[in-house]
């Protein structure tokens, strides 16, 4: 028996004695509580479109342009519906007896429930120039289920058209329906891939039965607090939810809470084989566990925080609710997984239970003599330089890619990858009308102004027509011309008046180019540049101006969020490790690696996949998420480090931690990365980008940055690595090399 084992013994036989109820008692009624919130948060799986809306104008600052038309539009037009675009398309020219056929069937439509104006004529049909295709308006009531209704006006529409012509239902409606038909898939697929994803790691890790259910257990319950917490949130108006962080909420926590639960997992097997009372083995893997969990998740709740100061509420909403999301997945990790651990106690790790075996771990003195952690420290070893500067100039190469990173905004059309009837109605209409048709730009002007911004409108090659809101048309307005409002009616009606809301009119535009293509945002973005002199009191909404607004505070909030985010970690990092030195460095290694990552996934964007481009939100997302949970596997390595350090010296420690962390922290990073890759199950681009870069991002980071770059690096400064703390300046501790920088 060795003096560390009997000291073991002695400090175990001096701690205080426990009562046996409530050891039971506890953990029992963790566990009670657990499954009631389980219980009560699950059935909102299903409930989370009650509460949630993708509509992006929405998540727009109120100082925008496009969120002051959108308040002002109802003013002008009492009704809130998302309108549908019909295009009738035919190889030959239509006839006058296929135009009437066509209207009729535009009547049989208007009876389809959730279509504003329920038994009357939609629209009168619009004919192109060029004969060969029509258009009309269907009114889709926003209270309705969008997606229902436009996949019933789609089908009917195609049923009942003539034989030849084909149908489209495109505009807003149409790519609204999309959305809503992509993210139909969050509560059951995404979820069932991701829990799969990680009960097949889990299963391959533990080559155990009861650990991967305790785990996702964890993982679950967590989630079911998470949702039901951020659900009565939105519910009453505190926070805003969308389908795209309803995604991100649920791989969030699936991935952190099993990250924290592998953690407890491994310290619970060390204590294990020490301990013989599993209630004190229990709380000696809590002690063990509780700072680096607990910093962990703090970093990337800072990270998270961080976007409470975005302009784009997409952004500063996405904050908040993931938070809640990492608070639930810490306590669960914390308090339920080892309540069971405790329940369960070594039959947990069944059929390869740890063994009561203190001088076999004594012998060893805390480092495995055998497996490929510690041949991995040993070649960090004997070549600590070249390994850390080989890495890092792998890395930098790989970051070169960045350069070709086209993040500067897509077309609207381009959202939901695969099939889209909206995308391919939107083409269809741009070449038979106008790109714009169906998605005008709004202009509320002061009527005193209403001339000078009309013969801007009617100047720019970028317009088509020009129409201002009246309640003197059948159609709720008329053609604004250099002469004028052009009367709609017979010959001989009056010339309408426009109608006024406190002195100021609306005019819709109609864009030559698509309504969510590039050149119709740089149209809009003149025209707001020539109403400054010209229309001062003009503003410009619209779909297109949405666009607009969402890109420009998309690129704000990076520019401002990343070195916020940079400083809020490196301060958290410096207080847990008590150390100046260690927290910079190990930023610099995870931007470094983010680098990388986004040049790897910006190849890969434009080569192999052949995406049109991506959100300038998507740097953001990846850089709060490789960075917070990035820098979590260095918190893991690097908090068992100083552990080890503190005892054997800093090089020792190096080698030391990276040996016994090896394989928890590997596991946690093939987990998270399998969970994010599972976002990719939903057809939005942003989503299936953000996987792709988190994944690899995270994958890097496990098997380079925490395995070689940091160890090597740590290893090759010393203990000057802990300045300025006490621990870079004097003599470390037992059987500790020369420490030379």
């Amino acid at each position: 028996m060795t003096h560390t084992t009997r000291n073991e013994r002695r400090a175990a036989a001096d701690r205080p004695a426990v009562p046996k109820w409530l050891r039971i008692l506890l953990p029992a009624a963790l566990i009670l509580t657990w499954l009631t919130v389980a219980g009560i948060g699950g059935p909102y799986f299903g409930k989370v479109d009650e509460v949630s809306s993708n509509d992006q104008t929405s998540y727009l600052p109120e100082s925008a342009d496009a969120t002051r038309v959108q308040e002002m539009l109802g003013d002008f037009d009492d009704t809130e519906a998302i309108p549908a675009l019909v295009v009738f398309v035919s190889d030959e020219q239509l006839s006058d007896e296929q135009l009437s056929s066509l209207a009729e069937v535009m009547t049989k439509v208007a009876t389809i429930e959730g279509i504003e104006g329920i038994g009357a004529d939609v629209s009168p049909l619009i004919p192109s120039e060029d004969g060969l295709a029509a258009q009309a308006f269907v009114p889709i009531l926003s209270s309705a289920e969008v997606g229902d209704t436009v996949a019933e006006l789609s089908a009917e529409l195609a049923t009942a058209a003539p034989e030849g012509i084909e149908t489209f239902v495109t505009g807003p409606a149409g790519f609204t329906a999309d959305l809503v038909s992509a993210f139909a898939g969050i509560d059951g697929l995404l979820l069932g891939v991701a829990l799969l994803a990680v009960l097949v790691i889990l299963l391959l890790v533990y080559r155990s039965f009861l650990l991967p259910i305790a785990v996702l257990s964890t993982s679950l319950f967590a989630l079911c607090a998470a949702l039901l917490t951020v659900w009565w949130l939105a519910k009453w108006d505190i926070l805003l939810l969308s389908g795209q962080t309803q995604g991100i909420l649920f791989i969030l926590v699936i991935g952190a809470a099993t990250d924290y639960s592998l953690l407890l997992v491994a310290r619970y097997r060390e204590a294990l084989r020490v301990e013989n009372d599993k209630w004190v083995a229990t709380m000696s893997a809590i002690k063990g566990s509780f700072e680096p969990i607990l910093a962990s998740g703090g970093t990337v709740i800072a990270g998270l925080l961080c976007l409470l100061l975005s302009d784009l509420k997409s952004n500063s909403a996405l904050g908040p609710v993931a938070s809640i999301g990492i608070i639930f997945a810490m306590l669960s990790a914390l308090t339920l997984l080892p309540a069971m651990l405790f329940a369960f106690g070594r039959a947990a790790f069944w059929p390869r239970r740890p063994r009561f075996e203190p001088d076999v771990v004594a012998a060893e003195n805390g480092m495995p003599d055998r497996g490929l952690w510690t041949k991995l420290a040993h070649l960090v070893q004997r070549r600590p330089r070249i390994i850390w500067v080989a890495t890092t100039l792998v890395l930098l190469i790989g970051a070169l890619g960045v350069t070709q990173l086209k993040a500067d905004g897509v077309a609207q059309s381009e959202l939901v990858l695969g099939q889209s009837e909206a995308r391919d109605g939107q083409q269809a209409l741009g070449e038979h009308f106008p790109g714009g048709s169906g998605s005008p730009a709004l202009i509320i002007v002061d009527e005193s102004e209403m001339d000078d911004a009309v013969a801007v409108l009617l100047a720019d090659d970028g317009i088509d027509g020009v129409a201002v809101t009246t309640e003197d048309s059948p159609s709720g307005s008329a053609p604004v011309t250099a002469e004028g409002i052009t009367p709609v009616g017979p010959p001989g009606t009056p010339e309408p008046s426009p109608t006024t809301v406190d002195g100021q009119v609306l005019l819709r535009a109609t864009l030559t180019d698509a309504a969510d293509s590039a050149a119709a945002g740089q149209t809009v973005t003149d025209l707001r540049a020539e109403f400054i002199d010209t229309a001062p009191s003009a503003l410009v909404g619209g779909v297109t101006a949405t666009a607009v607004d969402t890109n420009t505070a998309s690129i704000h909030d990076r520019n401002l969020i990343i070195p916020l985010v940079l400083a809020v970690i490196t301060l958290i990092l410096m207080v847990l490790l008590r150390s100046v030195l260690a927290p910079v460095l190990l930023i610099i290694t995870t931007v470094i690696s983010f680098g990388t990552a986004m040049g790897v996934s910006a190849l890969v964007f434009n080569g192999l996949f052949q995406f049109p481009g991506a959100d300038p939100a998507v740097p953001l997302f990846g850089f709060i998420f490789l960075v917070a949970l990035g820098i979590d596997y260095n918190i893991f390595l690097m908090t068992r480090v100083r552990e080890e350090s503190l005892q054997h010296g800093t090089r020792k420690g190096v080698l030391r931690g990276l040996a016994i962390t090896g394989g928890v922290i590997t596991s946690a990073g093939l987990v998270l990365a399998a969970t994010f890759t599972a976002l990719a199950v939903i057809p939005i681009l942003f989503l299936v980008q953000l996987a792709f870069i988190v994944a690899f991002g995270v994958l890097l980071d496990t098997f380079v940055v925490r395995t070689l770059l940091v160890p090597a690096l740590s290893y090759d400064l010393g203990r000057v690595i802990w300045w300025p703390s006490k621990l870079s300046k004097h003599p470390q501790p037992e059987n500790h090399e020369p420490e030379a920088p």
